[in-house]
């Protein structure tokens, strides 16, 4: 891993190592629909190389949040098989070079990443918002 080298990279880094598990799940979510805009980019510019670098870089992301799942809650024997969803339209997206797939994706992602935020506030709320009632 290449060593911090600007004001920036360490707060990414600092931001990372600080992050709570449910945090940690929102940037993963962001930084797979980061590639997804790459991709799409790409596939429009008609750069080759840099779509199958996106996608396979948001198809690790997905890989990671099915590793997390923990498979004694209900939620996540839901999200397993829409995660494997994404895997094998991402896989089309890239052979076929289709933008519209990767859109689709991004859809998910997207609601996907937009709950998450909705449950960390709501988590929040309940831990904190209980403390001051004290």
């Amino acid at each position: 891993m290449a060593t911090p080298n600007t004001a920036y990279d360490i707060y990414k880094q600092n931001s990372v190592t600080t992050a709570s598990p449910g945090e940690l799940t929102l940037m993963l979510y962001n930084g797979c629909l980061k590639f997804l805009t790459k991709a799409k980019s790409a596939i429009n510019n008609k750069k080759i190389e840099q779509r199958n670098y996106n996608i396979q870089r948001s198809q690790a992301i997905i890989s990671e949040l099915m590793s997390t799942l923990n498979m004694d809650i209900d939620i996540s024997k839901q999200m397993l098989p829409l995660y494997e969803y994404i895997l094998r339209r991402l896989t089309e997206a890239n052979i076929k070079n289709d933008a519209t797939i990767v859109e689709e994706v991004e859809g998910l992602v997207t609601e996907f990443r937009d709950t998450w935020k909705e449950v960390i506030k709501i988590t929040r709320q309940q831990q904190y918002g209980n403390q001051n009632q004290i």
